[in-house]
């Protein structure tokens, strides 16, 4: 519910006198400390970032635009307790020469704590890396006033959101989440676009929302809902505290000391999408897609595309595919399919779908009468497809082999590679479907979601078995190793390939699977 509008005036009001009073601050910090750093004041975006308050604010765009130095600058004069992080300790080398030149020998550091003490105001700065997914784990607990992150589209969102929950000050000082980034170069990162949709995504219902200007959010599992305020707010009993955001866009032309360098010749003799991307700062420009990545992104692109074009075909629905939480923050997803064409996905937070009863009732209200339901039953799906008794539901079990009743191997299209299992067929199946000249047209909804879960799978070539007249096997990489890479579990895109395994199809494949599950 929106405020009122003199109360919503009231609040700008005071929101911009307590960036003044901020920045006023900071300012006097900067004054007192002996440390030779402060905004250049040629950089414009740089102080506008130095002084805003946003709780989470994104400092990107272009390379060169200042960004690792504003999160150095933050550290070493306007914070109490700092940690700024990179994915891989190597990457922290520039941070830490150009650190000694900012300290100029005040202080001291430990090179292997990567920890500074000893500067004005009893101020410490740490560096950090999480290499590896659980690598998040061994700075639980530590608090920070200010959490920076360099490049943050290296990171996974999980990595972000584990890191930053640590983000307070015993002290009452002023906490905040500074990252600079330029735009995602691979699929991994496109969660960044995401989490600042309002300003980066031109699918979000805000975009393009002005830079610098505030947003509050609240985070609900793992989906985000603006809210009007920084008010607390109670949804389904439960006592929400919003945080905003904001994005301010850097450019190389705001950075004195490289724009009269030859660093834009050096980032214009780049190849194309990764010259925009770090030239321009544009976060419009297509990721490069890894050389092993399954389904290209432009195929994604252009299915999501023929979603807008075309409304849903008036047909009963075909099929509805159902990827079932594991706990934590894992959701159950249910994926209509029209024909080829897929409706919104059905999105609950796993705490709604507790049980296989509680997933059951919500395939039984979601379901077509002359559908057929595709069930994750690995772990707690199980349970599910027993409660979907007297349902057309099939028992989808991804590490099954692929092959049909009497034992032949299901093949690709030129009939010449086979599959590790059924997995590895199913999404090498839907990859054949998406194809833009062989394919069947498939409409996709454009979710940001679906899109990074679709195109994170790899896979490689393994020999054939033992026998075979195939010239080769293909592997795609398991669930749980996609999960490690990307933070979080690829729900959204099995559950549309569930929904692309038609019934006759499946009779053949799934011999095995009803017999085990009968």
């Amino acid at each position: 519910m929106s405020l009122p509008l003199i109360a919503r005036v009231q609040k700008l009001k005071k929101l911009k006198a307590e960036r003044q009073a901020l920045k006023e601050k900071a300012r006097q910090n900067l004054k007192q400390d002996k440390i030779g750093w402060s905004p250049r004041e040629s950089n414009i975006p740089q102080c506008e970032a130095f002084d805003h308050i946003a709780d989470r604010l994104l400092y990107g765009g272009a390379a060169g635009g200042g960004k690792s130095d504003l999160l150095l600058g933050l550290a070493f004069t306007a914070h109490e307790k700092s940690i700024i992080f990179r994915r891989e300790f190597p990457q922290l080398a520039a941070l830490e020469d150009r650190a000694k030149e900012i300290t100029s020998g005040i202080g001291s550091y430990n090179s292997m704590t990567k920890r500074w003490s000893g500067l004005p105001g009893n101020r410490i700065v740490e560096f950090g890396a999480v290499q590896h997914e659980d690598s998040k784990n061994k700075y639980q607990g530590r608090p920070h006033d200010f959490i920076g992150f360099d490049e943050l589209t290296h990171f996974t969102r999980s990595q972000f959101e584990f890191l930053t929950g640590w983000n307070r000050s015993a002290t009452g000082h002023r906490c905040r989440i500074v990252a600079s980034s330029n735009p995602p170069t691979t699929p991994e990162g496109m969660w960044v676009k995401e989490y600042w949709g309002p300003w980066l995504d031109p699918d979000n219902e805000l975009y393009p929302h002005p830079p610098g200007e505030l947003l509050w959010f609240v985070t609900i599992g793992e989906t985000d809902k603006i809210v009007d305020g920084p008010e607390e707010l109670e949804i389904d009993g439960v006592t929400l505290i919003p945080h905003s955001r904001s994005f301010i866009p850097a450019k190389l032309s705001d950075n004195p000391d490289l724009h009269g360098t030859n660093y834009r010749a050096v980032l214009m003799a780049m190849p194309e999408p990764l010259r925009s991307q770090m030239l321009y700062g544009s976060f419009d420009a297509t990721p490069q897609d890894n050389p092993w990545q399954v389904i290209p992104t432009a195929w994604v692109d252009a299915a999501q595309k023929r979603w807008k074009e075309q409304p849903r075909p008036d047909i009963p629905q075909t099929a509805l595919g159902v990827d079932v939480a594991r706990g934590g923050t894992d959701e159950t997803i249910l994926a209509p399919r029209y024909g080829w064409w897929y409706d919104e996905l059905i999105v609950y937070p796993g705490q709604a779908t507790p049980d296989g009863a509680s997933v059951a009732a919500q395939v039984q209200q979601n379901l077509g009468p002359e559908s057929a339901a595709f069930i994750d039953v690995v772990g707690v799906g199980s349970s599910v497809y027993d409660h979907c008794s007297g349902l057309s539901a099939y028992p989808v079990s991804a590490g099954t082999k692929a092959e049909d009743k009497i034992g032949n191997r299901y093949t690709d299209k030129s009939g010449q590679l086979e599959f590790k299992n059924l997995r590895s067929w199913m999404i090498w199946r839907f990859r054949e479907l998406l194809d833009p000249k062989e394919g069947v047209g498939i409409a996709l909804p454009p979710d940001s979601k679906l899109k990074a879960d679709l195109c994170a799978p790899r896979w490689k070539m393994a020999p054939p078995i033992a026998g075979s007249d195939a010239q080769g096997r293909i592997v795609v990489e398991s669930k749980d190793e996609v999960k490690k890479r990307i933070g979080r579990s690829p729900d959204r895109g099995d559950a549309v390939q569930y929904a692309a395994v038609e019934k006759e199809h499946f009779d053949q494949v799934s011999s095995y699977l009803e017999s085990f599950y009968s």
